[in-house]
């Protein structure tokens, strides 16, 4: 007899292969039968005609820190999640020892938007070592089970304490570093994690400490991917780093390489078409290189207390470098620092913010004598007052005390550009950045995203491939066995949904951090059953009131 089993649904296997009217039973956690006929179990859900398929597999995800104290990994399951990978970007909090966790949680304010006080009250720091913190996490239990990336501004702080953020490493850190990369996939580390991103800034407006990595440190680390011919090597990669530079890492890794990321970019129109050619190249010369791609159009919600997407602006340190609010509003009014903004946008970058005025909105203001301004993009407003954009954005927010609550469309939002990256045979759907930017934006349903606007609303993908794409395809490109696939043995990872309601609510502003601290959220929709590892941790309702914490931690991979 049978743990389980859901009757009526139409199996979508995670594949590729057409959706199937039938029933899947599950035994010890694992699918025990596919068909029309299972037998019997202790346990039957009626599926009523509606999708079940493997759960999703998220790739791209930060809840490092998050994961510390809610084991939940909200809202990653809501939206049909059953997998995650956290330590993307080379931010991970382990191994991190006790001088080195104050600047941890405050790189992770600056680059992550997570606030620093819901990091200060939740994270629970029961571990030093990377197989300690895989070990807390295990021993706590989580709804998703959960890989890991070791992050190399982690392990390069770990063997150079605070010179790690302000020059090279010597020969005898490298040898360090490569220690501890070792001895973290020996643990049970999914790979290693590198950012060369110039938006990757940490406390101070400081590069995050992977960015001082010479290709010396860079080859060696990818060398031990070599040595132990284990794990997955993922970049981030900036506007300095070609295609080229980083398939040549993939070649002394001669591991699978996840670039993040590609994504159509304002003002550089071509820019997508031109990396996927170079990536083709990389390809052709036998290097496996993936790069990751989101369906999600980058919508950020920011106040200039913390204007993430200005801050990939150099010319923005200054603000980035303020001791305290007072400080802050003395560079916004300072003449030289906006003129020196003003120039450095007449020169637009690609992956930054390059004074797109007519797609940042102001959201909601605190001044009631600036309230006519809400809901009217900031060229706009410019215009009417008879001022630059970037005076009317600061202006105004200095007279609402810096709590005016802006709204840009900074990447991805041209779809025509975006559709042929999502199913192309050398891309992996990611990018959701789900528990980091939680002030910013909240793109954990990326899954969802994709049925419901690609899927469902413009018809650029069949359910069947946009499924695999979420969950086979994104398993197998990171070594992940026996998951994203409705087949007997595989884990009973499930997803039970309505094609027709699949998607996500608008955002809005929730209060549910250590701290009562807020972050952005977006309701799931159509989303009415989801099973890890055989154990149902959502329903129609969502999250269970009192779920099982059936998710494992992840070590062993392809």
């Amino acid at each position: 007899m049978h743990d389980l089993k859901i009757e009526n649904a139409r199996i979508c296997d995670g594949l590729g292969n057409p959706i199937t009217l039938g029933t899947l039973a599950v035994t010890d956690g694992r699918i025990s039968g596919v068909g029309l006929d299972v037998g019997t179990a202790r346990h039957t859900v009626d599926a009523e005609g509606m999708v079940l398929a493997p759960g999703i597999v998220d790739v791209h995800t930060h809840y490092d820190a998050q994961i510390t104290w809610d084991n939940t990994a909200t809202p990653s399951p809501q939206n049909g999640v059953t997998t995650v990978i956290i330590g993307n970007c080379g931010f991970t909090i382990a191994p991190c020892r006790p001088a080195d966790r104050e600047i941890t949680l405050k790189n992770l304010t600056k680059v992550e938007g997570i606030p620093y006080d819901a990091l200060k009250r939740g994270v629970n720091w029961n571990f030093e070592t990377f197989g300690e913190y895989l070990c807390a996490i295990e021993a706590r239990g989580t709804v998703p089970n959960i890989a890991c990336f070791v992050g190399h501004s982690s392990i390069r702080t770990w063997a150079m304490g605070d010179d790690a953020r302000h020059r090279p490493a010597n020969p005898q850190e490298i040898d360090r570093m490569c220690d501890l990369l070792g001895e973290a996939l020996a643990e049970g580390a999914i790979g290693f994690s590198t950012s060369f991103s110039e938006s990757h800034n940490g406390e101070g407006g400081l590069p995050v400490a992977s960015r001082l990595a010479d290709a010396a440190e860079l080859e060696a680390l990818a060398g031990v991917l070599r040595e132990k011919n284990q794990g997955t090597l993922q970049i981030t990669r900036g506007n300095t780093a070609t295609i080229q530079s980083i398939g040549a890492l993939q070649a002394i890794a001669d591991r699978p390489l996840q670039m993040s990321a590609v994504m159509t970019v304002p003002k550089f129109p071509e820019m997508a078409k031109q990396d996927m050619t170079a990536l083709e190249a990389e390809r052709a010369s036998g290097r496996e290189v993936w790069a990751h791609v989101s369906p999600f159009p980058e919508i950020m919600h920011f106040t200039l207390k913390n204007p993430f997407p200005m801050e990939t602006i150099p010319a923005w340190n200054p603000a980035m470098q303020a001791s305290d609010l007072d400080a802050l509003k003395d560079v916004y009014r300072n003449e030289d620092f906006r003129e020196s903004v003003k120039h450095e946008l007449e020169t637009p970058v690609p992956f930054r913010f390059n004074g797109q005025w007519d797609v940042v909105t102001i959201v909601r203001t605190n001044n009631p004598e600036l309230q006519s301004f809400q809901g009217r993009s900031i060229v706009e407003i410019a215009a009417e007052l008879d001022v630059d954009p970037l005076d009317a954005l600061l202006d105004i927010s200095l007279d609402d005390d810096l709590e005016t609550r802006f709204e840009a469309k900074t990447l991805n939002y041209d779809e025509e550009r975006v559709r042929p990256l999502l199913d192309h045979p050398h891309t992996v759907v990611s990018l959701g950045d789900a528990g980091a930017h939680v002030t910013f934006f909240c793109q954990a349903g990326s899954g969802l995203y994709l049925l419901q606007r690609y899927v469902r609303e413009r018809g650029d993908l069949k359910l069947e491939e946009a499924i695999r794409l979420l969950t086979s395809h994104a398993a197998d490109t990171h070594g992940i066995k026996d998951r994203g696939r409705i087949e007997v043995g595989a884990w009973a990872d499930l997803f039970l949904f309505d094609p027709a309601l699949a998607g996500l609510g608008d955002s809005e502003t929730v209060y549910d951090l250590p701290g009562d601290g807020a972050r952005i959220d977006r309701t799931p929709h159509g989303v009415l059953g989801v099973w890890v590892n055989g154990q149902q941790v959502v329903d129609q309702n969502g999250l269970l009131a009192d779920p099982p914490f059936p998710g494992h931690m992840l070590r062993e991979f392809a």
